[in-house]
């Protein structure tokens, strides 16, 4: 099926299609499910990526050579981050395309007052990471991400594939059964491309002044936004 005749899809269709794959696809492989996703949604498809780590990236490259793989470069990262995804634009069989929030931090700076991740952290991920992805994401149908239902609690009920409520498009995580014993088995397999700081006590690793290492025993997502109620960025609900 083309990207044109999907997109003639009445969004309650669009809609449908996702559930039905969501049951139909929730033993299949990662491989399996991005190759449902390149079959169906074409162009209109793509992969976002933190550059944690590059897996989906790769998984997605084999499925679907050339595929566009989307980060959010907020101006707050790691060099490290920024070198992983530079990386991956090199020597993947993927289209990288970075998305960049409308103000600079410093013009953020001006308009908020510095350190707006400080004071209201839910209000910089709007500016820096939920409103960009969301005007980067007009051109597609349906999207991948690298969520885990181990991860945490907020996760754990992730479809393979689902409608995204808050962009109207479907959501594909082509790795939601995986354990990060399979990620760690993948990536050895494959030799793929991931963030140095993953070895340097980050093992959940967003913007550099929201994210501190994590001591033994302490959950994986531990370091992100430390001592405050918040989880997630927002991206995923």
């Amino acid at each position: 099926m083309t990207a044109t005749q999907h997109a003639a899809r009445t969004e309650e269709e669009t809609r449908a299609l996702a559930e039905q794959a969501g049951r139909d696809l929730e033993d299949a492989s990662p491989l399996e499910i991005l190759r449902w996703a390149a079959e169906t949604f074409g162009g209109r498809f793509c992969v976002t990526s933190s550059m944690e780590d590059a897996v989906v990236a790769h998984l997605a490259s084999r499925a679907f050579p050339g595929v566009d793989v989307v980060f959010l470069d907020t101006g707050y990262h790691f060099p490290e981050t920024l070198g992983t995804a530079d990386a991956v634009g090199a020597v993947m069989d993927v289209n990288l395309i970075t998305l960049t929030p409308r103000q600079s931090v410093a013009e953020q700076d001006a308009e908020y007052g510095p350190k707006l991740h400080d004071r209201d952290p839910d209000l910089c991920c709007a500016l820096r990471k939920v409103k960009p992805l969301e005007e980067g994401l007009t051109g597609y149908d349906a999207w991948a991400t690298g969520l885990r239902r181990d991860e945490s609690p907020t996760r754990a009920n992730t479809p393979v594939v689902g409608w995204d409520e808050k962009r109207r498009k479907v959501k594909i995580a082509p790795i939601a059964r995986w354990t990060q014993q399979d990620v760690d088995a993948y990536i050895a397999e494959h030799g793929v491309l991931t963030n140095p700081l993953l070895e340097d006590g980050y093992p959940s690793i967003g913007c550099a002044p929201c994210t501190r290492r994590v001591a033994e025993g302490e959950d994986a997502r531990a370091g992100r936004w430390a001592g405050r109620a918040k989880t997630e960025c927002g991206l995923h609900g």
